[in-house]
Formats: structure tokens, C-alpha cells, sequence
């Protein structure tokens, strides 16, 4: 027998829209075989998405919200924009933003949650929404951020309503300044973070293997300088922190808002006004759709070729 793994579980779940525990069991019944458990979920009326959800879902809609000290982001996809500025759509995507609040970033918890207007959990309400509507949607991924003493900013680029868009971002001020100020530098670092596109607040949290890669680019490109060795090592290094590290770290990157000062140094600055040391101690930005594999179907070609088959 197969064993039952969450990873498996996940799978079923993408596959049908059923909900985990009747994945779950599912897979247990069908003794782990993936078709198996998909039939008995339909033979149970467990999977009415079952088609819908093999279907791209990478539009919909990025929803932020904080209340203060706290911050929640969350990406509910849908298969077209259309359905995106749909208002029953958006009505959803408000509500599962509201509960990820509570949820701090972890996504079953947030699925397992009650909605507000409904007897039914997230993960259910959005299954009954694929079957309403008749496109694939999936709440895809969710984070947060909190600070003991000090502001939470959210912003929302290319906005549809309050609170959702395409970009979402959240920004985590600790200070013990004037709160109204430093929400308002706040939102001014969130835009440079929708802008700007930091992978890090610092060099130290960049992913190693993003900067292996930069330094392999440069090291190659020292390397045809024909100087020696020890010089090339200098010359990778020195645009390692000259030219990568200015443009993805968010430390380091120049504050769009006024274009001169880095964002280290905006930081400095604002203390003047806000009355207090300020700290960023985190951020994070959610574009709508990113690293999901689109399908690139041409949609004239497809209605051309259905006329010819006539």
C-alpha cells in the first residue's frame, strides 16, 4: 500500500477541489492509487471541480489588510480577469483576507476557517464558488507580519477595490515614534517594495544560490579582463556589492520616493520626524500570479480552428 503522505494528499486536493480529510480518506480507501481516490470523491459528490481544477488558475486577485500591529497578505487565483472583477468575487477575496489576519501566514488554518456569512469553512466556500461560478479558483498562499510595538503598513498596486489588486505588499515598522507618522513612512516603503521588487532586506538573507549565480555571471565576464586571478576575486566582489546587492536589496536600493537616499538611509531620516529609532523588521510582496506556469493559447487560432471543424 501506498503510504498516505501530506504531498499526496495535496495533490488529490489540487486535482479535485475536495476538501483534506476527504482527500484523506479517499487515498486511504483507494489504498494510495491517485485516479482511485479521484473516482470515489466523484462517486461521493466529493469533487464537483474535478475538471475545473486541472485548468490554469493564475489571475484573480492579491488582498492585504492590517489592523494595526499585524498584517495579512493572501493570493486567491481565478482562472480569467473577468471573473477577478467580478463583486461576488471580490466580496470572497475580502472576507478570506479579513480571516487571514488570524490565520498569521499559515495557509490550512487559514483554509480550515469559518467564513463570516456561511456555515462552511474557506476551503469548502471556495469549492462551491469553482462549481457557482464555473472556473478554477484556489486560495493559493498566504503570509504575515506582526511587530509587539510599533506599525504594520499594507499597500495595493493596480487596486480593484479596497484593500486588492495585482501587487500587495506589507511593510513592518518597530518603533516607539509617533504612530500615525510612522504609518505613513510606512506606506511610502511599501510602494518602493511594490516598485522595487527586494528579494532581501539585507545581503546576509539573500538566497545563497541567487548570489552563486550572479557571481558565476561575473566571475566570467573578470575573467575575460585576462588580469590574475586575486585582482579578478576583487573585481566579482566589489560588483557583487556595487551593482547586485544595491539593486535587490531593500537596504540598499534607492527610496523611490525621492530618488537620491537609499532606504537605509530614508529610514535614518525619518526618525527626526516620527520622534524614534525606527527598524524595518520585515517586509513582504505578493504579485499577482508569479511563478505559475501560464498557458500560452491563442485564443483567435482556438475560435478560427472550432469554426473550420463546422
Amino acid at each position: 500500500m501506498t503510504a498516505i503522505t501530506a504531498s499526496l494528499v495535496k495533490e488529490l486536493r489540487d486535482k479535485t477541489g475536495a476538501g483534506m480529510m476527504d482527500c484523506k480518506k479517499a487515498l486511504t480507501e483507494s489504498d494510495g492509487e491517485m485516479e482511485a481516490a479521484i473516482d470515489w470523491l466523484r462517486k461521493k459528490g466529493l469533487s464537483k471541480a474535478a475538471k475545473k481544477a486541472d485548468r490554469v488558475a493564475a489571475e484573480g486577485l492579491v488582498g492585504v489588510k492590517s489592523d494595526g500591529k499585524t498584517g495579512a497578505v493572501v493570493e486567491i487565483n481565478s482562472e480569467t480577469d473577468f471573473v477577478a472583477r467580478n463583486e461576488q468575487f471580490q466580496k470572497m477575496v475580502g472576507e478570506i483576507t479579513d480571516l487571514a489576519l488570524s490565520a498569521g501566514g499559515d495557509l490550512d488554518k487559514l483554509l480550515g476557517a469559518k467564513m463570516s456569512d456561511s456555515p462552511m469553512n474557506v476551503e469548502d466556500y471556495v469549492k462551491e464558488m469553482v462549481a457557482t461560478i464555473g472556473e478554477n479558483m484556489t486560495v493559493r498562499r498566504t503570509a504575515a507580519l506582526s511587530v509587539d510595538e510599533g506599525v504594520v503598513s499594507a499597500y495595493v498596486h493596480n487596486k480593484s477595490a479596497d484593500g486588492m489588486g495585482k501587487i500587495g505588499v506589507l511593510v513592518a515598522l518597530e518603533s516607539s515614534g509617533d504612530s500615525e507618522k510612522l504609518g505613513d513612512f510606512g506606506r511610502q516603503l511599501a510602494m518602493h517594495v511594490a516598485a522595487a521588487s527586494p528579494l532581501a532586506l539585507t545581503p546576509q538573507e539573500l538566497d545563497s544560490g541567487v548570489i552563486d549565480r550572479e557571481r558565476a555571471i561575473y566571475l566570467e565576464q573578470a575573467k575575460a579582463s585576462g588580469k590574475p586571478a586575486e585582482i579578478v576575486e576583487k573585481m566579482v566582489e566589489g560588483r557583487l556589492r556595487k551593482e547586485f546587492f544595491q539593486q535587490v536589496v531593500l537596504l540598499q536600493q534607492t527610496f523611490v520616493i525621492d530618488g537620491k537616499a537609499t532606504v537605509e538611509q530614508a529610514v535614518k531620516a525619518s526618525e527626526k520626524t516620527i520622534g524614534a529609532p525606527v527598524k524595518i523588521a520585515g517586509f513582504m510582496r505578493y504579485a499577482l500570479g508569479e511563478g505559475i506556469e501560464r498557458q500560452d493559447d491563442d485564443f483567435a487560432a482556438e475560435v478560427a480552428a472550432a469554426a473550420g471543424s463546422k
